[in-house]
C-alpha cells in the first residue's frame, strides 16, 4: 500500500513544510540583531467644529475643510 494515495498524509507533510519555512523567516544566532523599537509618531488631534481651521482660512474648521463632500 505504499504506492496509494492518502491525502491526510500529504496535508501534514505540507503543514510540516509550512512550518519549516516559517521558522526559516524567524531571526537566528547568525543573523544580526533586530534594530532598537521606534517611537510612535504622534499626530495633532483633527480640530473640533468650531475651532478655527488649520487651513488659516480665519473661518471655523466646520465652514471650511470640515464640510461634508458636496
Amino acid at each position: 500500500m505504499s504506492n496509494s494515495h492518502d491525502p491526510q498524509n500529504d496535508r501534514f507533510h505540507s503543514r510540516e513544510d509550512r512550518e519549516k519555512d516559517y521558522k526559516k523567516q524567524l531571526p537566528g544566532e547568525d543573523d544580526e540583531p533586530l534594530p532598537p523599537p521606534v517611537e510612535p509618531v504622534h499626530v495633532d488631534e483633527k480640530p473640533e467644529r468650531n475651532d478655527p481651521c488649520p487651513c488659516g482660512s480665519g473661518k471655523k474648521y466646520k465652514k471650511c475643510c470640515g464640510k461634508p463632500g458636496e
